[in-house]
């Protein structure tokens, strides 16, 4: 990417907060929107390096609202869009927030950009919106099934954005990562699940449904996928996967964590962490060639070799007392 004036929304996210040291460090003058709350905490972002925060101009306000939306976007060439709702077990309670957040406020920044007259908005989609594999590896014209509010939400939010760029032309591409995983992540995702309650001595792993598969992305390659994507005026319009190609089920993923970190459990199957029975998905596996054919990225930490590499890396950040003290473990996070 050239030197431009870039926006981050999600900003104060797992996935954001990396996104925006990749882009600092790659010479972008870059803008953060983060969730505006009276604590003045900007999530993550609070816990990145001084050089790195001290180079972005930080913007509190709320996805759900178009004024503000706009105006965090005033002066921008690029956004983006990752501000969303994510988590699958609370969409269940309450599925009109994802509506409002991660719909409506997709629509706030799409039309805000066409009004704007962007010169790009990358908006962050889910491999969940495919549900369970019809076929494998998963490629972008898999049917579409949401299985979850959230999905559903997000399925509407993809296709807010791809109409604006049918529609009106506005430049939107489309970027679908696979499950994302590394330094950061809330404990409502496994692999950070399986990690503290390991670091923090539990002998009993207290996990969901052990027999589903999933495509895992070390954080660094989601953060090069999007900088890919953006960079790729043959991603314009397009949707595409960010994936590394490789499945793990649930179980052997938590032998593997255990194995790697030097530890003996037993796993244990939580009933308050099951989904629904016809709401969970029981396999994602990505098809990645149109991302190698338009955009030139490639998983870096691909394979099973890949995985445990990404996750002596994850563990690592996680077993650093000053980050394990930021979470709960053993405890079910929505």
């Amino acid at each position: 990417m050239t030197r431009a004036s870039v926006l981050v929304t999600g900003a104060d996210g797992f996935i954001g907060s990396h996104l925006v040291e990749a882009l600092v460090r790659a010479g972008q003058s870059v803008r953060a929107m983060v969730q505006y709350n009276s604590f003045d905490s900007r999530g993550w972002l609070d816990h990145v390096a001084p050089e790195i925060l001290d180079a972005v101009e930080v913007v509190a306000a709320d996805i759900r609202d178009p004024f503000g939306v706009k105006a965090a976007m005033q002066g921008c060439d690029t956004v983006f869009h990752l501000a969303a709702l994510i988590a699958i077990p609370y969409s269940y309670r309450s599925p009109a927030s994802y509506v409002a957040t991660n719909v409506a406020g997709t629509l706030n920044v799409i039309q805000a950009a066409r009004d704007l007259d962007l010169s790009r908005v990358i908006h962050t989609s889910t491999s969940e919106v495919y549900g369970t594999a019809r076929f494998t590896p998963i490629t972008e014209d898999h049917p579409l099934q949401a299985q979850s509010p959230y999905a559903a939400s997000k399925i509407g939010a993809d296709q807010i954005a791809l109409s604006f760029y049918r529609s009106f032309g506005t430049p939107v591409a489309v970027i679908r990562p696979f499950n994302t995983y590394g330094p950061r992540q809330s404990t409502r995702a496994v692999i950070p699940t399986i990690i503290t309650q390991l670091a923090a001595g539990h002998t009993t792993l207290h996990l969901g449904a052990l027999r589903p598969t999933r495509d895992f992305n070390y954080i660094a390659d989601t953060v090069a996928g999007f900088l890919a994507v953006a960079a790729a005026d043959a991603a314009i319009g397009e949707v595409i996967n960010i994936g590394s190609g490789f499945e793990i089920s649930i179980g052997e993923l938590a032998r593997t964590i255990a194995r790697l970190m030097g530890r003996e459990v037993t796993i244990t199957t939580d009933e308050d962490r099951l989904r629904p029975e016809k709401s969970e998905v029981e396999r994602l596996l990505a098809a990645n060639g149109k991302a190698r054919r338009l955009t030139g990225w490639r998983p870096a930490y691909a394979g099973r070799e890949g995985l445990e590499q990404g996750l002596r890396e994850t563990i690592a950040w996680f077993t650093q007392p000053e980050n394990l003290a930021r979470y709960r473990p053993g405890t079910y996070t929505l």
